[in-house]
């Protein structure tokens, strides 16, 4: 038996560029991002039924710091410590299940593991930070928060910043930023970006007009970010569908 080359068709140019388009249908064929932008979104928006059915008021003592709160002051308490841990980790499991029926369905490998791996990791992060600063109960009114050791003024806009950090932002905006990276998907890094600059900085107080004294005042926290995921599992269905259509 004797090695021979086969002759190929067309110029190199037309080679590369039926590689080129076999890589673009490739990469189109192994995004999913709507799927788990829904899940998120739907987990968001839970957030709001969540904080309403924990929601209580307590009247506790007023900081020393503030001379003009009077002798009494109200503590709203809300949300479970267990909802987005557990919420989040059933995402990010589906997730892996979801792009790994649909690579072997459609004979391509898929690139979520980095986005998964990275998604459990920090769930886990945002966790042990949560369970440290609350390991000696809820701080009271103008008590230090304990962040890692670290006795920081709750007053202070660095520590809101990091408090706000140290919960969605980290547990959900950064997996979808490396999601970004992995699908090559320009509109989803936009997505992200959107995404962390709403839990960042977020809206003004009493914008929605609904006080913190009200058992709906996990709304504005929840709802504009969760409208927002869901909004993008629409749009990036959307565009999955019509491209699918389009290369039949």
């Amino acid at each position: 038996m004797t090695d021979a080359s086969l002759p190929a068709s067309g110029t190199p140019r037309e080679l590369l560029a039926g590689l080129g388009e076999l890589t673009r249908r490739v990469r189109a064929a192994q995004r999913g991002a709507w799927f788990p932008l829904l899940l998120l979104g739907v987990l968001t928006l839970g957030g709001i039924l969540v904080t309403r059915l924990t929601f209580t008021l307590e009247p506790v003592p007023c900081p020393p710091t503030d001379p003009t709160a009077g002798t009494g002051c109200t503590l709203a308490r809300q949300g479970s410590p267990v909802y987005w841990p557990v919420g989040l980790a059933l995402a990010y499991a589906a997730t892996a299940f979801f792009y790994i029926r649909r690579s072997r369905a459609r004979g391509v490998g898929t690139p979520v593991r980095p986005y998964i791996l990275t998604g459990v990791a920090l769930v886990g992060l945002v966790t042990a930070t949560a369970v440290w600063s609350l390991r000696n109960g809820m701080p009271q009114p103008g008590e230090p928060l304990d962040l890692w050791g670290l006795h920081l003024d709750p007053a202070s806009g660095m520590t809101r910043f990091l408090a706000r950090l140290a919960g969605n932002a980290t547990a959900v905006g950064l997996p979808l930023l490396v999601l970004a990276r992995v699908e090559r998907s320009p509109g989803l890094l936009l997505l992200a970006a959107a995404y962390l600059a709403i839990e960042l900085v977020p809206l003004t107080t009493g914008w929605s007009g609904i006080p913190f004294t009200s058992p709906w005042s996990g709304v504005p926290r929840y709802g504009v970010p969760g409208v927002l995921l869901l909004l993008g599992a629409l749009g990036f269905g959307l565009a999955e569908r019509s491209h699918r259509r389009n290369s039949v």
